[in-house]
């Protein structure tokens, strides 16, 4: 592995500087992941096909992963607190999951038919989440959240849809500062995140065309900030009283709990989506919810609506995500790795405070995200004064240190992450803020 010292830091380098610096030794330790890099650019644009997985100077590129671990092209070992953007619950090398696929491949790969596997899974899913009454498999928390609105506008016979900033619920369904060029185009209505007054006004002008309200219980892409109690208690109320459906995308936030973040909170969707890791780390997605609604799909009835998908109910997932609902993810473990998270974060919490700082972390549970700013965070609004160059170089540093998370600051722990990992990473960030505090307080 390439040397990994920090370089000296004098008092006239400001932190576009020491970024520049860290950049520099970046590159030099990882020529593998950056000869990739270049090969990837000639036919890849950017050299990958998932954007949030591409970074400055380059993303490194991982060869192998093992447990809580990653090992990048040039052989460099790294703690992954990324998670795979929480998809990655179980770790590297679970031996239940992959167990598990393994003796479904060896049975087939694709049969065109239904299986015993999509029942197994749907149980679980329908007795992990009780709102869940009827669920269905699809690929991907994205298409699930698809299917969820159009299901709505079907079942109510309206169109618009109502949405919060900062909000990510899939490629094509995300609500940034400035929106997206490529969402689908539903017409959408968007209101302001954690904010009554300002929703409870949106209703009051749009609510009888409202077919759905659609909602994350913590913002994920959004910088992880939870919904708070009241806000969510509101929308439930506001959809009742006008008649349109309340899904909430759970997409991450199930693992959250027994029951998802929506159990903790007490209040009750219509609709609720899932993915990540209820596909066991492969591709899934999940939509569900009272019977009433999804009996629409029961091709006995008349004027079922149809819902094809050639890979929707492919063994791989189902299996893997039952083995590892059943057996390893139990009600149990989803409470432990939530503790363990907050825990985790108070931690990291604390060292703002030990340093007198602008660096917190947001979140929930083994959800999370690291910001450098001041100030309470209950919006995207409230992010618009961090300091991104702080955060940029706080990602390499923890690279160089074998911390491996993503560049915006978001952590999703896995169950094979230990306490001793947490003291590594608390010890690592402590570091940094002691090494550059004078240049993020500048």
């Amino acid at each position: 592995m390439a040397s990994r010292v920090a370089p000296e830091r004098g008092r006239n380098i400001d932190v576009e500087g020491a970024y520049r610096a860290a950049e520099e030794r970046y590159t030099a330790a990882n020529p593998e992941s950056l000869a990739q890099f270049t090969r990837a650019c000639e036919s890849l644009p950017g050299g990958n096909t998932r954007t949030g997985m591409f970074y400055a100077p380059f993303p490194l590129a991982m060869a192998r992963g093992e447990g809580a671990y990653m090992w990048d092209l040039d052989g460099h070992r790294y703690r992954d607190y990324a998670g795979d953007f929480s998809a990655g619950i179980y770790g590297h090398t679970n031996a239940v999951v992959h167990a598990a696929v393994r003796e479904v491949l060896a049975d087939g790969v694709t049969f065109g038919s239904v299986s015993s596997h999509e029942a197994r899974l749907a149980e679980l899913v329908c007795a992990r989440i009780p709102a869940i009454e009827r669920v269905r498999f699809c690929n991907s928390g994205t298409e699930a959240n698809i299917m969820s609105l159009v299901t709505a506008n079907a079942v109510t016979g309206r169109s618009k849809i109502m949405v919060f900033e900062g909000a990510y619920h899939g490629g094509t369904l995300s609500f940034p500062p400035g929106g997206s060029p490529i969402n689908v185009p539903f017409d959408f209505v968007l209101a302001p995140f954690n904010d009554i007054d300002g929703t409870s006004a949106l209703f009051d002008e749009h609510g009888e065309n409202l077919s759905a309200i659609l909602v994350e219980l913590v913002q994920g892409a959004g910088g992880c900030i939870p919904a708070d109690t009241d806000f969510v208690a509101l929308l439930r109320e506001r959809a009742t009283r006008c008649g349109a459906l309340l899904i909430f995308d759970e997409v991450m936030t199930s693992r959250l709990g027994p029951n998802g973040r929506q159990g903790a909170l007490g209040i009750t969707p219509d609709l609720t989506t899932l993915g990540k890791y209820v596909g066991g780390g492969m591709t899934a997605g999940a939509f569900g919810g009272r019977a009433t609604i999804m009996d629409r799909y029961d091709p006995r009835a008349k004027d079922h609506f149809v819902h094809n998908g050639t890979f929707n109910n492919n063994v791989m997932t189902l299996a893997g995500g039952a083995a590892g609902l059943e057996q390893v993810y139990t009600p149990v473990a989803a409470t432990a790795l939530t503790e363990s998270g907050e825990a985790f974060r108070q931690r990291l919490n604390t060292l703002g405070q030990k340093h007198g700082l602008p660096f917190q972390v947001t979140g929930f549970g083994s959800l999370m995200n690291i910001h450098f700013v001041d100030g309470e965070i209950r919006s995207h609004h409230d992010l618009a004064r961090r300091n991104l160059t702080a955060l940029d170089l706080f990602h390499l540093e923890l690279i160089a240190a074998g911390i491996y998370i993503t560049r915006r600051g978001y952590l999703a722990l896995s169950l094979a992450l230990t306490e001793d990992d947490h003291d590594v990473f608390v010890a690592e960030a402590d570091k940094f803020l002691s090494a550059y505090g004078e240049l993020i307080s500048a």
